[in-house]
């Protein structure tokens, strides 16, 4: 699939009112990323908002910072960085469904003038060089096939001895893409960034690497949360999602955990900083 093809289905997908009451129904409408669990029965909500805070932890973020959210999502993160340490955060997102909801959430919580959304792709960041002072990500690079670009387009954007933090759902270094087929289709892309890759992406661009904390059994964790969440309320779901969308999402959820189990495929928080 040609780029621009995957930007249009990719939006498409996350633009339809079965993927979006279904994710805002069943992350807690918050955020749409793995989630940090410390026991087998804490919520979806709970869990997803310990990612934001681990992540925050690992940065110097002062008071005035500009940071850059890629793939925003609802803005869950936006708004912790910006009413915890009063910086400035603007949320780059493809989906038009999602920025409404985020933005009508910012105006709930008195933040519409700390946090812009836009409507775009992180394969060209509408902004100027030398332009933030930290790149924000979760979950949102695995949708990129021009993995190449993104890097080069935070590096520009970031101004010097800026961070780049992002987690993503990985494959493993060695696995082979047979074994990622389920998935890749589903997704419609070709491969899946890995630790070794991004390190590589970002030697190459100007990045020293600050930490990596691979937390693969999280991501096995969160989609087997998710899946029990989606058998749980599926009636309840019904009322505002199609039962093939809840059947197709039932099978690729399927697809994670099994790859997540047989040790195919990785998650983690990758922090580097531009030298």
């Amino acid at each position: 699939m040609k780029n621009n093809d995957l930007l249009k289905t990719t939006k498409e997908y996350y633009d339809s009112p079965d993927a979006d009451n279904f994710y805002h129904s069943i992350w807690g409408s918050e955020d749409i990323h793995i989630g940090i669990y410390e026991s087998p029965d804490e919520d979806i909500f709970t869990a997803s908002k310990r990612t934001v805070e681990r992540m925050a932890s690992m940065l110097p973020i002062h008071q005035g910072a500009k940071i850059l959210d890629l793939g925003a999502g609802y803005g869950g993160a936006a708004r912790y960085l910006a009413s915890h340490f009063n910086c400035h955060v603007t949320c780059l997102n493809l989906s038009e469904t999602e920025n409404v909801r985020n933005e009508q959430k910012n105006a709930l919580s008195g933040l519409l003038d700390q946090i812009e959304v836009l409507q775009g792709n992180f394969e060209t960041i509408p902004f100027d060089d030398d332009h933030f002072d930290i790149v924000w990500s979760e979950e949102a690079l695995l949708h990129s096939d021009d993995k190449t670009s993104v890097f080069e387009e935070v590096s520009r954007v970031l101004k010097k001895s800026g961070h780049f933090i992002f987690s993503d759902a990985m494959r493993t270094d060695y696995v082979q893409t047979d074994k990622l087929a389920p998935i890749l289709e589903r997704i419609h892309l070709k491969e899946l960034g890995s630790v070794n890759r991004y390190r590589k992406l970002a030697s190459k661009n100007g990045f020293q690497e600050v930490a990596v904390k691979e937390m693969p059994d999280q991501l096995t964790m969160h989609y087997s949360k998710v899946q029990k969440e989606l058998n749980t309320q599926h009636n309840k779901l019904l009322k505002v999602c199609s039962e093939e969308y809840l059947n197709r999402m039932n099978e690729g959820l399927s697809h994670w955990i099994n790859g997540g189990k047989n040790g195919h495929l990785n998650w983690g928080i990758l922090l580097f900083r531009k030298v």
